[in-house]
C-alpha cells in the first residue's frame, strides 16, 4: 500500500503545497511539530514506522526529502532504515524514486545525501541568521525582544513531544515528588533537564489526558 507523510511546524500552516500530487489510494501521516524533532519521535512518523514494519506501507511518497528528518543525519537515517524495510520513496521535488526495477536506486541516494546536507546547512545559516538579528535588536534596545511571542503557545501534543523523556519518568515513577522527577529527568547527550515547574506542568496535562 502507498503512504504519503507530510510535516508542518503549526497548525495555521498549510498542507496544500504538500498535498498537491496526492493521490487517493494513500494513506496519509500529517505531523504538526517541529522540524527539530527526530523523525523517530514524531507522533505520525511513529505509526507509519508501525506500518511499515507490519508491511502494510511498501510505497512512502513525501513532497521533499527535508519532511524525513531533522537534520542530514537524521534523513539519511530515515531513508537507510526505509531502504532496509524494501519501502520504495518518492520525493515529488525531484521526481525520483528509491527504487528501480526491484534494486536500489545509487542516484537516489547520492542526490537525497546532498540535499539533505544542504536543507540542514540552510536551516542552520538561518538560525545564525535569527540570532545575530535578535541580538542586534537586544543591543539597539533591550526591551525589543522578550522571546516568544505573547498569545502563542504549543499544542498538547508538541508540549508532550518536547518533553518525552520526561513523560516516560513520570509514568515510570508516578509517586515521585516533583524535585526528584526533576533530577531524574537529566540528560547530559541531549542538554535536557526539566524543572520543577515543568515537571509539574507535564503532569497535570497527563492528568488530563489519560
Amino acid at each position: 500500500m502507498k503512504a504519503r507523510y507530510i510535516r508542518v511546524s503549526t497548525s495555521s500552516q498549510s498542507t496544500r503545497r504538500q498535498l498537491a500530487k496526492t493521490h487517493p489510494d494513500e494513506l496519509l501521516y500529517i505531523d504538526i511539530c517541529s522540524g527539530s524533532i527526530p523523525f523517530n519521535e514524531r507522533p505520525e512518523a511513529i505509526k507509519l514506522n508501525d506500518a511499515i514494519s507490519t508491511g502494510t506501507i511498501n510505497t512512502l511518497n513525501v513532497s521533499s526529502v527535508d519532511r524525513l528528518g531533522r537534520n542530514s543525519f537524521d534523513v539519511q537515517s530515515t531513508l537507510n532504515r526505509l531502504d532496509k524495510d524494501k519501502v520504495n520513496v518518492y520525493i515529488d521535488n525531484l521526481g525520483i524514486c528509491s527504487i528501480v526495477n526491484g534494486k536500489s536506486n545509487s542516484i537516489f541516494k547520492i542526490i537525497t545525501d546532498v540535499l539533505a546536507n544542504v536543507a540542514t546547512m540552510e536551516r542552520e545559516a538561518l538560525l545564525e541568521r535569527q540570532r545575530e538579528g535578535i541580538k542586534a535588536a537586544i543591543a539597539k534596545n533591550p526591551n525589543t525582544y522578550k522571546g516568544r511571542i505573547k498569545g502563542t503557545i504549543d499544542t498538547i501534543d508538541e508540549v508532550l513531544t518536547k518533553h518525552k523523556l520526561l513523560v516516560k519518568i513520570i509514568k515510570a515513577n508516578p509517586n515521585l515528588s516533583l524535585r526528584d522527577l526533576s533530577k531524574l529527568s537529566v540528560d547530559k547527550e541531549r542538554n535536557y533537564k526539566a524543572s520543577p515547574n515543568t515537571v509539574k506542568k507535564i503532569k497535570a496535562i497527563l492528568d488530563k489526558t489519560t
